[in-house]
């Protein structure tokens, strides 16, 4: 279910970004605004970037093997840092070298009624794709605010796409208001200005979804409400004396790798010790399906707390 919520948010966008690039580039040549050829730059790069995020999502349902026992599914995470240096440099760099060059060598923009046209257009389709975006986003919230729901999330897919979208409406503002106040304060060195600040704001953005990719990339455990979900099943077990460790780590957006060290009771024999672990596994499974591989070792608290201080 999360890849196909992920799928649909991916083609959205990319349906968005495609109308309106060759659109813009259009119009970008028609009028000779550096800001218009930055948000077809931007277009472009978008929708380049929602192909690799399909891509990583095939990438990562490849089966486990033995070079790769615990599967494929952080590839995700790789293809979505990918998405970031490429709008950082080449989205962002492109528009802030465009609109210097527009600075030092201002022009007026022939046609300026063509761009708002365009610019109008974009707005709907990227204001159609952020929606759509939003509302898969939202489903994941339970009650976070927008930025904990954001460092929370594990499908890098979706925030990915709503963060290029919210790039993209600041965009689209900041191209109509530089190319507006560009005509009527005839001062063509304001289209070369927003161009720079488009570029800013897609640095800033691509800043931002490295941070969150990175963190994924190097492993992140399960949300706090599963951690202590699963360590309920445990305690509520006859025979457990202590959990001495509970690790988490998503691998995928649905695919969490969980280890756990249990010290038992003495009196329990060999095949009690089993059941229970085989019984606890089955729970922790049925409960939370998103926990895909469980490790229970069973071990002495004090075993353990030797084993941890070497």
């Amino acid at each position: 279910m999360a890849a196909h919520s992920s799928k649909k948010v991916i083609y959205a966008a990319m349906a968005g970004n495609g109308l309106i690039a060759v659109t813009k580039f259009g119009a970008a040549a028609l009028t000779g605004s550096s800001a218009m050829l930055s948000e077809a730059v931007h277009s472009v790069v978008d929708t380049g970037n929602q192909v690799l995020l399909l891509h990583g999502l095939k990438k990562a349902k490849r089966k486990a093997d033995e070079a790769h026992p615990f599967g494929y599914g952080m590839e995700l995470y790789f293809w979505t840092f990918v998405v970031a240096i490429l709008i950082f440099a080449v989205g962002g760099g492109i528009s802030i070298y465009g609109g210097i060059q527009k600075i030092y060598a201002p022009a007026p923009i022939q046609d300026v009624f063509i761009n708002y046209i365009v610019l109008g257009l974009a707005m709907v389709f990227e204001g159609a794709a952020w929606w759509i975006a939003y509302k898969e986003f939202r489903k994941s919230q339970d009650g976070a605010s927008f930025i904990q729901a954001i460092h929370r999330s594990k499908d890098p897919t979706v925030f990915t796409v709503l963060f290029e979208d919210s790039a993209a409406m600041l965009g689209l503002v900041v191209a109509f208001g530089g190319i507006a106040l560009s005509q009527a304060l005839e001062m063509p060195v304001l289209d070369g200005v927003s161009s720079v600040i488009i570029g800013l704001i897609l640095g800033g953005v691509a800043v931002l979804l490295a941070y969150e990719s990175k963190g994924l990339l190097i492993g992140e455990g399960a949300s706090k409400a599963v951690v202590q979900g699963v360590r309920t099943i445990i305690e509520q077990q006859r025979g457990i004396l202590a959990v001495n460790e509970l690790l988490t780590m998503h691998l995928g957006p649905e695919d969490v790798l969980l280890t756990l060290s249990i010290d038992f009771k003495d009196t329990l024999n060999s095949e009690q010790v089993e059941a229970a672990i085989s019984f606890m596994e089955k729970e922790i499974k049925s409960n939370y399906p998103q926990i895909t591989r469980v490790f229970i070792e069973a071990q002495s608290w004090q075993a353990h707390r030797h084993d941890a201080s070497c």
